[in-house]
């Protein structure tokens, strides 16, 4: 395993390109809890009867069923070693973005400048009637809350049977394709179109570090099988220690 952090630290040191795709298994450790996973939220409740645009559309209630006490608590939760790690490597000058699948807003809250949401944040919630905006947590109560103009209210996230924003999809494709080092982190390469993007920075001539608890991509260059908040931590004082005079 040694071996293995010394070759991943290397190249990013030779490419300096970096750009980090993160999934629920980076948030996992904050303990926010994952979507696929054995007693994942999608173990529990049916992604198509609690969070389809249609069904929100005819009873919103239950989206905030699952997703209300989160918004409402949204600042109980927090950055974990591997979020922070993330920001630093990019205050470094080595990771030029993160793309995200999470909606959980912790990339940001950690203090990573450039982050693609492509599946939107849970930070902020818009009324369908008027546009007015709630940021989290300040959401008003009920499930549904309404907005005081008396229209519901609903998350700036992407449900099933919406499509993701053109702009910033192109936005994470652009990304991918023009690092020269993808960090893939806590993701099942399950959920197009994320699991295409390491395939596109591979096509693009990019080295791909994969950390994860089990492998998820064939075209990982090199697979670091650790927690996030691990790993990358170990990797940021890796590089640390070779930039020291």
């Amino acid at each position: 395993m040694e071996a293995l952090y010394k070759s991943a630290v290397q190249v990013i040191l030779e490419c300096r390109d970096v750009v980090a795709l993160t999934g629920a298994g980076i948030s996992a450790e904050s303990g926010i809890q994952t979507f696929r996973d054995k007693n994942g939220l999608w173990d529990k409740y049916d992604p198509m009867v609690y969070a389809s645009i249609e069904v929100f559309r005819s009873d919103p209630s239950k989206y905030w069923t699952i997703r209300g006490d989160f918004i409402r608590n949204y600042d109980d939760f927090q950055p974990n070693p591997a979020h922070v790690a993330l920001a630093e490597l990019e205050r470094m000058g080595y990771l030029r973005s993160v793309i995200t699948q999470n909606i959980d807003g912790l990339h940001i809250k950690a203090g990573s400048k450039k982050v693609i949401e492509i599946h939107g944040s849970l930070r902020e919630t818009r009324c369908l009637t008027c546009g007015k905006e709630y940021t989290a947590p300040h959401v008003p109560d009920g499930l549904p809350p309404y907005c005081a103009c008396g229209g519901v209210l609903k998350p700036n996230t992407v449900l099933f049977g919406e499509s993701l924003s053109q702009d910033v999809l192109t936005e994470a494709c652009n990304e991918a394709r023009a690092c020269k080092v993808m960090l893939v982190i806590g993701t099942s390469a399950v959920v197009q179109p994320a699991a295409s993007l390491p395939h596109i920075a591979r096509e693009g001539g990019s080295k791909i570090i994969e950390v994860n608890i089990e492998k998820a991509f064939p075209v990982s260059d090199y697979f670091i099988q650790e927690k996030a908040g691990i790993a990358l931590p170990r990797i940021i004082e890796a590089l640390q220690d070779r930039a020291a005079p």
